[in-house]
């Protein structure tokens, strides 16, 4: 795959300011920018990967994705332009916007993304012991930091359009679906980097983080709720597509946000084969059951008509 990383999301808020403080708090580092009306973020492994705009509703305004060489944008436009979809080349890359979403997509030449090996969390278990004293999860004080974003989800009033888009015309790999509703998809050897979903009204519906285990996840979470219990959504628990830990929380503005660890990874396409879920069977494997707002974002209908507000 010449596509190799989900590099960065652009995010478009009705208040910069207090969002880009939440996700300050989320354990995302602040990097300096001369534009006022933006804030910039950073993550542990990963270089600017969040960057917030000033937008009169919530929405997704940009991904964009890493690929090795000129080459591979040079065959990329090429299939962008056997579906009808021009692309743009600019001193970023090669740009293109989703048609159903609107959500603008630039692949640019990186080097591929290389983290910080950390010795693996020993757990014991029956019959085997890889730790001796207090478990480290419970000894750890430090803020949770998180390494990498992991994948976006994108609300889409065409699922086909979109994973066409995606599949066909940027070079991304189909993971698995979930029937009628979605489709998991790739660019690196993470098992999804974008997912795309059926919904009335193109919008974000979250981002995800990666953090070092599943210690992280649920530190990272209580310490977001102290003292904001409107920020829960759901959590913890363990998906099935994916098989990755999460919890979930809301911005101010309404978008999810996910701290999660352990995903499934595809790192030989010809030993992966997508499997097509039905309902919930895709969406969590443990855990308590999905609140209807997580479905079905509070804001929807606001969003559908352009009257959202902040929440």
């Amino acid at each position: 795959m010449s596509l190799h990383r989900l590099s960065r999301v652009v995010v478009g808020v009705p208040d910069v300011a207090s969002t880009g403080d939440y996700y300050r708090e989320f354990g995302l580092r602040p990097l300096l920018d001369t534009r006022a009306d933006q804030r910039a973020f950073a993550t542990t492994d990963g270089g600017e990967q969040l960057r917030l705009v000033p937008s009169p509703t919530r929405r997704l305004v940009e991904i964009d994705v890493g690929a090795d060489d000129a080459d591979d944008l040079g065959r990329i436009a090429a299939s962008l332009g056997r579906l009808g979809t021009a692309a743009e080349w600019t001193a970023e890359g090669l740009g293109a916007v989703e048609p159903v979403t609107g959500v603008r997509v630039v692949v640019r030449t990186e080097h591929r993304q290389t983290q910080r090996t950390l010795p693996a969390t020993p757990y014991n278990g029956p019959g085997r012991l890889e730790r001796v004293g207090r478990a480290p999860g419970v000894l750890r004080t430090g803020a949770v930091q998180p390494r990498k974003l992991g994948h976006v989800v994108v609300g889409t009033t065409d699922v086909a359009a979109t994973e066409r888009f995606f599949l066909d015309g940027l070079g991304f790999r189909l993971s698995d679906r979930i029937a009628g509703e979605g489709a998991f998809l790739r660019c690196s050897t993470d098992h999804h980097n974008v997912l795309v979903l059926r919904a009335p009204v193109a919008f974000l519906h979250h981002t995800s983080w990666q953090v070092d285990d599943v210690d992280e996840v649920g530190r990272g979470a209580t310490r977001m709720l102290e003292g904001h219990p409107e920020r829960h959504i759901w959590g913890l628990g363990r998906h099935h597509a994916g098989s990755n830990f999460f919890w979930y929380l809301k911005d101010p503005a309404g978008n999810f946000s996910e701290y999660y660890s352990d995903m499934d990874c595809v790192v030989d396409d010809q030993l992966w084969t997508p499997e097509t879920f039905e309902g919930a069977q895709g969406l969590f494997n443990w855990g308590p059951p999905p609140p209807p707002s997580f479905l079905a974002p509070e804001d929807l209908a606001a969003l559908m008509t352009g009257t959202h507000a902040p929440t």
